[in-house]
């Protein structure tokens, strides 16, 4: 795909995306990479289902430094095969960096797997299983549909992010057609 061709992202995709903490990045940068920003979410539900599946607590103390990376740096170790890789080849930006709420999805998912690693080490299998398929769940969650339940969490104790407008200004005020229009004919 070529740099010129221009994309755009659906409202609802804008606004999961928003609610990830990328609300400050303009849409026209966003919408060719959004796809793309499954890729670390996919990556990180790949290895804990596998580390579930094989109730293996070394694949998931192995991811666990991974997701502690992403939660404290804006750009996640999986976005680094995008950005260094994949994009050459896609004619696509690099990845913006990621927002305080995706950052906690995967501090928390950090901790999910310390704990569901030692379960299986401890021989708590059943407890293993539930936190590894709950974890590997939400994960592919969002890998897949943009939903990111750790982000819902952080906007819902935080703060919702603006809705970006989609209707264009029309005045020095900055009002939209249909905000004067309401206030035109209310006077």
């Amino acid at each position: 795909m070529s740099r010129d061709m221009r994309q755009t992202l659906t409202p609802r995709t804008r606004r999961l995306l928003d609610i990830q903490g990328f609300d400050a990045v303009d849409v026209q940068e966003l919408a060719p990479v959004a796809p793309w920003l499954r890729l670390a979410f996919g990556l990180c539900a790949l290895l804990a289902g596998a580390g579930t599946i094989l109730a293996s607590p070394t694949i998931l103390l192995v991811l666990m430094p991974i997701a502690a990376l992403a939660a404290a740096s804006p750009v996640h170790p999986f976005d680094l095969i995008y950005n260094y890789g994949i994009r050459h080849f896609t004619g696509t930006g690099s990845l913006p960096r990621r927002g305080v709420p995706s950052r906690l999805g995967c501090g928390m998912g950090a901790v999910m797997l310390v704990v569901t690693a030692w379960a299986f080490s401890a021989g708590h299998v059943v407890v293993g299983y539930a936190l590894g398929g709950v974890l590997t769940l939400v994960a592919l969650l969002v890998s897949t549909t943009d939903i990111c339940i750790p982000s819902l969490i952080y906007r819902s104790i935080f703060g919702w992010p603006r809705a970006r407008d989609t209707q264009p200004k029309d005045d020095r005020h900055g009002e939209t057609a249909v905000h004067l229009e309401r206030r035109v004919l209310r006077h």
